[in-house]
């Protein structure tokens, strides 16, 4: 099995889609801009792809075709051919700043309170379930994020960790509900401002919560997640502020 065709497997088992191609396009999409799905690798063929998916090869096709509009995969003809992934397209800051100035803070705090409630279940379940793989991988995103340096490879390295935890804990809907949360706003949270994030102290802490899971602590790991969740959040209200008074 591909690269891809595993990650599809791992992110989507089937039966996760709801049969409507707007939703497998988002789907979809938010893997690629988080970098799940890397550019120039190819898809499964329809039929499997639909498989994994669990929704007809008709409705897989319709996604397909508004992902080429997207501009996020091309499909070539021939022997060789096939669909390949073309993005991800990286948000400029402007356009980052201008999400986050948008935002209130009362939007803010609500998604604070979704996303410190998926990833301290996921932490809480994958201290239970995950296996030294899963451990090792979730090191290994901790390892990559102190050795990124452009917004988007800080937050693919984030996001990743995020996602790597959802899918320890082994819950279909945990993951999916990272997943959305990480392609809305996991960005955001590396935006360049007079206070940036360190992201070699949110690797340690990120390190540390992947201990908790090998040691299969699992209050250790809700709580470690939690609080380095209200201190992202702190941080998105604060660069909000900053951004509404300049």
């Amino acid at each position: 099995m591909s690269s891809t065709a595993a990650t599809v497997a791992r992110l989507f088992s089937q039966g996760s889609g709801n049969g409507l191609a707007e939703s497998v396009t988002q789907q979809l999409a938010d893997a690629i801009h988080l970098g799940l799905l890397a550019p120039g690798e190819q898809l499964p063929s329809e039929s499997a792809l639909a498989a994994q998916l669990g929704i007809a090869t008709v409705t897989l096709r319709d996604a397909l075709a508004n992902l080429r509009e997207l501009g996020l995969v091309e499909t070539r003809r021939g022997r060789h051919g096939g669909s390949f992934v073309c993005g991800p397209v990286a948000a400029s800051s402007a356009r980052l700043r201008s999400r986050l100035r948008e935002l209130s803070v009362v939007e803010l705090r609500d998604l604070g309170d979704e996303w410190t409630a998926v990833t301290g279940a996921s932490a809480r379940l994958a201290a239970r379930r995950a296996s030294a793989d899963e451990v090792n991988r979730l090191r290994s995103f901790a390892e990559r994020l102190t050795r990124a340096r452009s917004i988007g490879d800080r937050a693919r390295a984030n996001s990743r960790f995020a996602i790597e935890l959802a899918l320890a804990a082994q819950s279909e809907r945990l993951t999916r509900a990272e997943l959305r949360l990480q392609a809305e706003s996991g960005e955001l949270l590396w935006l360049p401002t007079r206070s940036p994030l360190d992201p070699k102290q949110v690797a340690t802490d990120l390190a540390a919560i992947a201990d908790a899971v090998a040691a299969e602590d699992a209050e250790r790991a809700r709580s470690l997640v939690e609080r380095r969740t209200e201190l992202n959040m702190r941080w998105l209200v604060a660069a909000h502020m900053e951004l509404v008074d300049a």
